[in-house]
């Protein structure tokens, strides 16, 4: 994520957005975490303030905390676990390392001409049979929101062809809506997914 306005919001707005978005109990994180191996290795992959990030980490994984605002990432809690990194998503090379890749309404600010190479990254990042959360908002287009945020929207089906043709599988999702940070009430969609064979 490399849109200028929108890292200027997140910067402007990193102590606002930790104060909003505490680490309540959330059942897909708990799912994800359970579905990881012992002392397993993930990616929390636009991890903001690292609410999740702390979560998996107190559960013994070893987690790449990744974000492409600074501000965002200082607030990452410490912990012994997690390593921090300040990048975007087109940094994302790594090759069969990791066992989970947690997405959480990060790459909705992707444009539409990138997401299909970043899911492949992301394919590309998990060992074979790793586990990708993907929490995305549902709609059509694109657009700003009213803080300026740059979005991407796509429908279930389309995301599930995404999802496909980067040799994802889907295995199961949650559909329903919620406020972000501009207080909008937004669907949203968080999908579990695993790296198939031919990946």
């Amino acid at each position: 994520m490399s849109d200028a306005e929108t890292l200027a919001v997140y910067a402007a707005k990193a102590d606002e957005y930790a104060a909003t978005f505490t680490g309540e109990d959330r059942p897909q994180l708990r799912a994800f975490i359970a579905a990881m191996p012992a002392g397993g290795t993930v990616l929390d992959f636009g991890c903001g303030t690292g609410t999740s990030a702390l979560a998996m980490a107190q559960a013994d994984l070893q987690v790449v905390a990744s974000d492409a605002s600074a501000q965002m990432l200082a607030l990452v809690p410490e912990h012994a676990n997690i390593t921090r990194r300040l990048a975007d998503f087109d940094d994302l090379d790594e090759v069969s390392l990791y066992d989970g890749l947690y997405a959480s309404f990060s790459l909705l600010h992707a444009p539409r001409a990138a997401f299909p190479g970043h899911l492949i990254a992301i394919a590309r990042a998990l060992k074979p049979g790793g586990r990708l959360h993907l929490a995305m908002k549902l709609g059509t287009g694109e657009a700003r929101d009213t803080l300026g945020r740059f979005y991407t929207y796509y429908t279930a089906d389309q995301l599930g062809e995404h999802l496909a043709a980067a040799g994802l599988i889907w295995l199961d999702a949650h559909t329903g809506e919620g406020p972000g940070l501009a207080g909008q009430i937004d669907p949203y969609i968080m999908i579990a997914a695993r790296r198939g064979a031919d990946a």
